[in-house]
């Protein structure tokens, strides 16, 4: 009987014998890699490290950096060394992740230092080269959270104290990269020299740390020219530093004090004081330059939908008309929808609105006529009619929110002058700790499974599976156009993770081991292991999240 274990390695396409107790990067020495190195594995579709021992039959899947997955992993690795050169360099400083900018960066700041000179973001530079060039391995550590605690409280750690306090866990993990030690809440590369790629160039009062794109990893994105954006996530970072909850332990710790309530209603009074001046200044356009249209676009589950029902209860104060129309209802029936590269429906793609219909549509209610507006039914996913038909007058305000309103092809026979764009998203403003922050991303992704279990029968497998499908899209079809609004918004609530939690925990885990999706679902239940739940109870009829939890006083 052979001691071996059987290894099905679906990179290979074959299958491996190997010794219990081999670990992945040996596996991964057996087989011909590709242009990128490997930085982790799923086994059994749960994504490992490459130090992770088989000891089992199993099914593994190397990934690399052209994978979401892999991708990641890099940006965890890379940000690791960061902390490492800004601790030789500046031992008694903090780092600071502040948030995404661009496609593939990240914007950081140095407690203390309130301007990077050109000579000092060179020199950071130069010692993440050398670190990267020393090869310094990368572990992972499991010690009692005691003990994880006092080794955070020698390093000044106050932010992962939080967490753990108001997370509490017997046993706790960490990492280590020579002399410092943090945690980044996933997978790591197993040493600094897998990270190949990477710049940092003086930015604001910090610096910009850029790394490769995963469909590019040559290639460093460097177009950080995104002031509006970035002037957003500045605002609202600013906010949560003011009201005293800039991470999830700070967030977690007013929850279990008993102010939920009160993080509710801050959260949502602000979100109200944004309306009201977002419609103030559609009315002025509309005074001034004869705006007669209103533009709301923004990537999957921003809210854009209730945010346009929002607005238009602040529009009809001041006087004005609004009157709806939603992208979405002219969709091409589900038979006719594009396809993208993998053979799935592309629903991000401008083709999959009829833009013909659309645009007719359009000119008849400009011209003042009558015009009925289709419904797309998501469940069978065709087209009926509201049987309810529109008409402009002159007091009248036409909003339209779809992912594709900032693209200049979608609207072509409308004047620029008669036109506003806004842009919603959810920016996440609270971090995990302050070299860890919570991708827009995966905020999102919890609201739009949410929503599509409930309201539109897709359980979290089918709405995990389509997620790097609905992303792509967003690359190619929105983010290009971002920059391209008067207005940006964030429709991000910072109290709102946890009260996704309960919401999201039951449909996740029912995602089957046996799936791909699966190891994505346990990651985004590791994420929500960290909040500190809130029961929805508090929660205004018409805020943003009833969009995606229910009860909402909205029709959608």
């Amino acid at each position: 009987m052979s001691d071996h274990i059987r290894v099905v390695c679906e990179n290979l396409g074959d299958m491996l014998e190997v010794a219990p107790g081999t670990s992945l990067s040996q596996i991964a020495a057996r087989l011909m890699q590709g242009p990128y190195p490997f930085l982790a594995a799923t086994v059994d579709n749960r994504l490992r490290e490459l130090d992770y021992k088989i000891d089992a039959p199993a099914t593994v899947r190397f990934v690399d950096i052209t994978s979401f997955a892999g991708s990641r992993v890099y940006q965890r690795t890379a940000w690791f060394i960061l902390q490492k050169a800004v601790h030789d360099l500046y031992p008694t400083q903090k780092l600071h992740i502040r948030h995404s900018l661009g496609r593939s960066g990240f914007y950081c700041e140095i407690e203390g230092i309130e301007h990077l000179s050109d000579e000092q973001v060179a020199t950071l530079r130069e010692r993440m080269d050398a670190i990267i060039a020393a090869d310094y391995p990368i572990h992972r550590h499991r010690m009692l959270t005691s003990e994880v605690r006092a080794l955070y409280a020698r390093q000044g750690f106050d932010d992962k104290i939080a967490l753990l306090d108001t997370r509490p866990q017997l046993y706790s993990e960490f990492y280590t990269l020579d002399d410092i030690f943090g945690y980044f809440y996933g997978a790591m590369a197993p040493s600094t020299g897998y990270v190949r790629l990477f710049d940092i160039a003086p930015y604001y009062n910090g610096f910009y740390l850029a790394l490769p794109l995963r469909e590019a990893p040559d290639t460093l994105h460097r177009n950080i020219e995104q002031q509006k954006m970035f002037g957003i996530f500045q605002e609202y970072q600013s906010w949560v530093r003011l009201m005293g909850v800039p991470t999830v332990g700070a967030v977690n710790a007013k929850v279990l004090a008993g102010d939920a309530g009160g993080l509710i209603k801050i959260a949502e009074a602000l979100h109200e004081r944004k309306f009201a001046w977002v419609a103030d200044e559609i009315y002025r356009a509309n005074l001034t330059h004869g705006t007669r249209m209103v533009l709301i676009s923004g990537p999957s589950s921003s809210g854009k939908t209730t945010s346009a029902k929002r607005l238009a209860i602040q529009l009809g104060v001041l006087g004005l008309k609004p009157v709806m129309i939603s992208l979405d209802d002219y969709f091409v029936d589900r038979d006719k929808t594009p396809l993208d590269t993998n053979g799935e429906y592309d629903y991000e793609a401008l083709e999959a609105i009829d833009l013909e219909l659309f645009n007719d549509h359009l000119r008849r209610l400009m011209a003042g006529q009558s015009v009925d507006i289709p419904r797309y039914d998501f469940i069978t996913g065709r087209r009926t009619w509201h049987n309810a038909p529109l008409t402009l007058d002159e007091q009248s305000i036409l909003i339209i929110e779809g992912i594709h309103g900032l693209n200049p092809q979608l609207t072509p026979s409308i004047p620029d002058s008669q036109k506003l764009r806004i842009y919603i998203s959810c920016f996440t403003s609270v971090a995990m700790d302050n070299l860890s922050r919570i991708a827009t991303t995966d905020n999102r992704l919890l609201r739009r499974l949410v929503r599509d279990y409930t309201q539109r029968g897709n359980d979290a497998a089918a709405t995990l599976s389509r997620w790097p499908s609905v992303r792509r899209g967003e690359e190619r079809h929105i983010f290009p156009y971002q920059e391209n609004a008067d207005i940006m918004l964030n429709s991000s609530l910072f109290y709102e993770i946890s009260v996704l939690r309960p919401h999201a925990e039951k449909i996740l885990r029912e995602v089957p081991d046996t799936i791909p999706e699966y190891d994505e679902a346990q990651r985004m239940l590791r994420l929500l292991d960290r909040f500190t739940p809130i029961l929805p109870d508090e929660i205004p009829p018409t805020s943003i999240l009833r969009e995606f939890i229910g009860g909402s006083s909205f029709e959608y």
